[in-house]
This record gives structure tokens, sequence and C-alpha cells, in this order.
């Protein structure tokens, strides 16, 4: 009952809030949110403008990727980590329905995919990407652009959590649809010696230390994400191609609609469900609504699947999500449901 009532008051205040708007408001709002995605996704076509022109060899590329993944992500997170508070219940709800909105994700996808009659090693690509969104470079670097530091604090513990569990599920899904072998303990493996896990992993250890909070580490974040995201951006769209559109047939479209839409929406309201609000809500979707992770088409690769499928998915969502971003985070704004955002402090 009390639930119940919660909730209507809940809807109540929501419905108050918005007729409460006047239009200069509702634009103000909506210029917020193309000021978080926007600058975010402009660093991806620039990669993709510099890579075309010849000025961003993949050669390049490569090592720049290497080096800011193995190293600058890596400190960065582990600044933001080592801030998290794990103290209470209310600080890690949001990981949890991220967590849970991932398997429920997965299991509706599949049973789509069985509905629509998707062929068994096409079904495997769909369902990942259905699931697996790039919350680790895009996710991170929006939830920066819209919380500033305290996005990184935010988004550290479910960017950590979600890739290892991400990967996981990969190979299952991979393994049962393609006829792969690949291990779940080497994947694990892998995983954990990962760049970000380790940093993430390192910075919640040290704030588990009864220490005080060095006064170097607020400013070693900022300046960390200033320099590293938007370079990690750069190579992520140095290291796409338009060209790989010339396919992109219906289960693509349906593929990038579940990752940019269905997938968020679920992620949302069932975070809404186990009263997660404010900035807690804001990072989570802005982590789940991000496009496709590269390194999806890279374990379809690997596991000798559809390529070209794989890639489209990438490249397709990476471009709508410009869009579905930008409004999705315009109308949680309008409902007062994601906090207050950098550019409305400033």
């Amino acid at each position: 009952m009390w639930r119940c009532r919660r909730d209507l008051v809940y809807q109540w205040r929501f419905a108050e809030t918005v007729t409460a708007l006047n239009p200069d408001q509702a634009l103000a709002l909506f210029l917020t949110a193309v000021s978080i995605s926007l600058p975010t996704f402009g660093w991806v076509v620039l990669g993709m403008v510099l890579a075309r022109v010849g000025w961003l060899p993949q050669a390049l590329n490569s090592r720049i990727s290497e080096l800011s993944f193995r190293y600058g992500l890596p400190v960065m997170l582990f600044s933001g980590a080592a801030q998290v508070d794990l103290a209470s219940w209310g600080s890690t709800r949001y990981v949890m329905a991220g967590v849970l909105s991932t398997f429920v994700v997965l299991a509706l996808s599949w049973r789509y995919s069985i509905w629509r009659g998707h062929a068994l090693h096409h079904r495997g690509i769909f369902v990942q990407a259905a699931y697996r969104s790039n919350l680790a470079i895009i996710g991170l670097a929006l939830a920066v652009a819209a919380y500033g530091e305290q996005g990184t604090v935010l988004a550290a513990l479910p960017v950590a959590l979600m890739t290892i569990l991400y990967n996981v599920l990969a190979v299952w899904v991979l393994n049962t649809t393609l006829g792969t072998s690949t291990g779940v303990r080497s994947v694990v493996a892998g995983v954990l010696r990962n760049p970000l896990v380790i940093g993430i992993s390192a910075g919640i250890g040290f704030s588990l230390l009864p220490v005080p909070e060095p006064s170097w580490l607020s400013p070693m974040s900022r300046g960390l994400s200033a320099f590293f995201l938007p370079l990690m951006l750069v190579c992520i769209g140095g290291s796409m191609s338009l060209s790989r559109l010339y396919r992109a047939d219906a289960l693509t479209w349906e593929a990038s609609l579940w990752r940019l839409l269905v997938s968020p929406a679920i992620g949302v309201c069932l975070a809404l469900a186990m009263g997660v609000r404010d900035e807690a809500l804001g990072v989570l979707f802005l982590l789940l609504a991000t496009p496709v992770a590269v390194s999806g088409y890279v374990m379809v690769v690997a596991a000798r699947g559809d390529g070209v499928l794989a890639a489209n998915i990438t490249v397709l969502t990476t471009l709508l999500s410009i869009v579905t971003v930008t409004l999705g985070f315009f109308c949680l704004s309008m409902l007062s449901l994601v906090g207050q955002v950098v550019p409305l402090a400033g």
C-alpha cells in the first residue's frame, strides 16, 4: 500500500512538473541534453573525418587507443572509484538495476529473436547487440559530460561489474548460437586482466581503507577525464567506416532499435521501480543508452560469426545514438528524474 501511494505521489509530481514548464524552460532542458550528447559524439565524428582524410591512419589510431586503454583510462577510473561510497544500500541500487536489466534484456531479446524467426547464427549477434552497450568509453564520457566528476564516481562501479557480465554472457550467447568452444574461464581471466577493471577494482579497494581521501584525487580525475576521454572517442570514430552500412538489412535495424530504445527503457523502468532517482538514474540511463560496444564486434569475428552484420549494427547504433541519447535524456529531464546536470548548474 505504501509503495502504491508513493508511486501515485511521484506520478502527480511528474505531471505537475511537465505542466509547469513553459516553452523557454523546455527549450533550456533540450539544449542541456544537446550540450551533453553532441560534444561527446562530436569527437567520434571527428575521428571518422580524420580517418577519412588520412590524418589518423589505423596504425596510429591503434597505438593511441592502446596507450589510453592501458594507462590513461584505468588511472582515471581508479580516481573515480576511490570516491565511491559503498556504505549504504541506496548507493548501489542503480548498479543492481543495471545488472538486472541486462539479464531481462537478454531473455526478452532471445524470445523476440525466436518469434521473429532469426537464423540461429544471427540470433547471438542480435541478442549481444541488444544488451551490450559501450558503457566503458562512450557511456563514461556522457556521464562526465552530464555530471562532471560525480559522473566518474557514479559510473565506476557499474562499468566494472557490467563489463565483466557483458563478456561472460557474450561467451555463452555466442557459444550457444555459433557452436564455438571459447571457455568462460578463459574469458573471465581475460576480463580480470582488463586494465579498466583493474583500475576500478584498485580504486574501490582504496575507498574501503580507513584513510582520508587525498587532496590530489579530484583534480587528477578531472584532468584525466578532459584529456583521455576525447582521445578515446576520436579513436572509436577513426576505427569506423560508413561503407560498412551498404548491407544494413532489417535485422540490423531491429538490433539497433533494441539497443537504443528497448534496452534503455527497460533499464530505466526497473531502476524507477527500485527507487533510483536523480543523478544515479541519469548516469544509469547514459550507460545503458549508448551504442553497441566495439568489443562485441571483435568477439563475433573471433567466433567466426557474421562480422558484416556485427559491424553494421555497431556503426548504425553509433550514428543513431546521437539522436536517441539526446531525446531520452531530455524526456527524463522534463520529468525531473535525472537531477541537476553540470550545464544547468553552471
